[in-house]
């Protein structure tokens, strides 16, 4: 699972003032952040969508587009619309006041500003934000394997399914369970149960740095494999199958538990129209191996059979 980043919390003024620009530079150089500027809006907005900073300063009077556009824009786009937005105008009025609390600033600070009063301001910023990215991630974590869990994995998986039509360079779906895992926990109990999921989930998680590993829901599993084609997703599918087929079990000596995988390679699959398609013929190739025998790997059914 990825953890929430290392690296200083990026802040972003928009303004058109020059001078306000250095003078944040000089004020703020000494707190932990990186700092970034942009003179325009709209070239404001560009950055924003690429640096996709921890907390934005905004002027409110620019040429162009003036502050509360730009603050609209944030608000309109999924990627943005989460990142705390602190007006900073010497338009101190309270109708600018309100209006920018109403459309989702987060605080408003008047020029010329105390620089001690806006550092504590962007630091309690900050600091709601790292907690709203703590309780993001939490949320689309899965709370037995420790694995990402099905939100995140049909969010993650339509990011790289668009990734990958913008820019080809090799997408496959890894769809997977645990062969009898109703008879397990039927002969076995719960307990044991969850500690072959569990068991199954670290072996799914040392894979790759690149890979993707998700619980899907109850006992299947889906592994998103960026930059990877069919043939490579067949190695990477057997490594884990066989990992997972020679562990031992408490309490359960010479028990032999084993999982069945599913392979979709995006590039074989023709008239694929988005995400969902890549699941459902990873899910049929996995009904395949299951029905072929368990503890083995299908493909999609336009590549070659693997295991």
């Amino acid at each position: 699972m990825t953890a929430l980043p290392t690296s200083l919390p990026k802040v972003l003024a928009i303004d058109d003032s020059e001078l306000i620009h250095r003078l944040l530079r000089v004020r703020l150089q000494y707190e932990q952040i990186e700092l970034h500027g942009a003179v325009e809006a709209r070239e404001g907005l560009r950055m924003a969508k690429t640096l996709v900073p921890d907390v934005i300063l905004l002027d409110i009077e620019m040429d162009g587009m003036d502050g509360f556009e730009v603050l609209q824009s944030l608000k309109a786009d999924l990627d943005l619309q989460d990142i705390p937005v602190i007006f900073i105008s010497a338009t101190a009025s309270m109708e600018d006041r309100v209006r920018a609390l109403d459309l989702g600033a987060v605080d408003f600070v008047a020029k010329p500003f105390e620089v001690v009063e806006l550092k504590a301001r962007v630091r309690s910023a900050l600091r709601v934000q790292h907690l709203v990215k703590m309780l993001a991630q939490k949320a689309q974590v899965d709370g037995l394997t420790g694995l990402w869990n099905r939100t995140y994995f049909d969010r993650r998986l339509g990011q790289e399914f668009a990734e990958e039509r913008r820019h080809p360079r090799g997408l496959s779906l890894v769809m997977c369970d645990v062969d009898g895992f109703k008879r397990l926990n039927d002969e076995c109990g719960h307990p044991f149960g969850d500690l072959v999921l569990e068991r199954l989930s670290k072996i799914l998680q040392s894979g790759r740095t690149s890979d993707i590993a998700c619980r899907y829901g109850g006992e299947e599993f889906g592994i998103i494999l960026p930059n990877t084609a069919g043939d490579e997703a067949i190695e990477v599918a057997e490594r884990y199958r066989a990992a997972f087929e020679q562990e031992t079990w408490p309490g359960a000596p010479g028990r032999v538990i084993t999982a069945s995988f599913g392979i979709a390679d995006l590039s074989s699959l023709a008239g694929a129209q988005g995400p969902e398609d890549l699941v459902v013929a990873a899910d049929a190739a996995l009904y395949r191996a299951k029905v072929n025998g368990r503890n083995r790997i299908e493909c999609a059914p336009s590549h070659r059979p693997a295991h």
